[in-house]
């Protein structure tokens, strides 16, 4: 998991806000909005370590693994907690929020930007796009006039909820719209951490091979759709679609697979007809 994966708190998450290009850095502090509109931070110090000698070694070593398992119990805990706020901020301003997972390349981008300008007389959509580093991806997102803010994750290779909490205060998007939150690419960590989404969905490009799905079953298993992408080069490359739906479906049976091409726009329709159905959805919860 996460925390023994090199992922770490000390590598700081950077926001940049595409449209006024303030730049916010984490300082071990996150903030959140309560529901009464009362902004709560937590700071977090690090005091001086003593060492250990050699003979405590031994004892540390025997209860290495029970404190891990405590670690990583109380960071999905307290993300999960983070993840119930925002949520219930995305409820209460009738805001659908999906997040966006892939492979590094498998074009989740690409697929966004083509979305944003295909739908956006008719939807606002507003994006929060995390990596590692750089702002290329957010800079791609902005030319299509629509509001962005960059999460640089350092040396984290997910998205959390207190980095969208963060976000959402830079983002600020209006009532009754959609969140584009696409996550670093990575396979593996961002399906173990809620973000208050309403949705996952898993984009998996034709170039990657079709047992991902197998490879990677809890990532599938958390997302409601599966989006194949780059169709269009599916003359040039070995990948059997077929086998690759049943690979999905043998993980997530209800798990709703759309194949698409952001260069062609072919099969882009029944997307974006599963995206309004969701912004209908989420509306008719918010009126009853």
């Amino acid at each position: 998991m996460c925390v023994t994966c090199g992922c770490s708190d000390d590598g700081e998450a950077k926001i940049t806000n595409l449209e006024n290009g303030v730049i916010e850095h984490d300082h071990h502090h996150h903030t959140h909005t309560l529901p009464d509109g009362t902004v709560i931070t937590h700071s977090h110090h690090h005091e001086n370590h003593s060492h250990h000698s050699h003979e405590e070694s031994a004892h540390i070593h025997a209860n290495i693994h029970n404190t891990t398992i405590s670690l990583e119990q109380d960071i999905l805990a307290r993300n999960n907690l983070l993840a119930a706020q925002n949520r219930g901020w995305f409820k209460g301003r009738n805001i659908l929020a999906l997040n966006l997972m892939s492979s590094p390349g498998a074009g989740k981008t690409t697929l966004l930007t083509r979305t944003i300008n295909d739908v956006k007389d008719k939807l606002t959509i507003s994006v929060i796009e995390g990596d590692q580093e750089t702002t290329n991806d957010a800079e791609k997102i902005k030319s299509t006039g629509c509001k962005v803010v960059q999460i640089n994750t350092g040396t984290g290779c997910h998205l959390d909820a207190s980095m969208i909490d963060r976000g959402l205060q830079q983002l600020n998007p209006p009532l009754n719209s959609v969140v584009m939150i696409e996550n670093v690419g990575n396979l593996v960590c961002p399906a173990l951490f809620d973000l208050g989404e309403q949705a996952k969905v898993v984009i998996l490009s034709v170039t990657e091979g079709e047992d991902k799905p197998i490879k990677y079953p809890h990532m599938f298993r958390a997302s409601e759709i599966m989006i194949i992408t780059k169709v269009d080069l599916l003359p040039y490359v070995q990948f059997d679609v077929q086998r690759c739906i049943e690979y999905a479906q043998q993980v997530n049976p209800k798990m709703q697979i759309f194949q698409v091409s952001a260069t062609t726009g072919a099969g882009l329709d029944e997307w974006y007809s599963w995206l309004n159905q969701k912004v209908n959805v989420s509306a008719n919860l918010i009126s009853v």
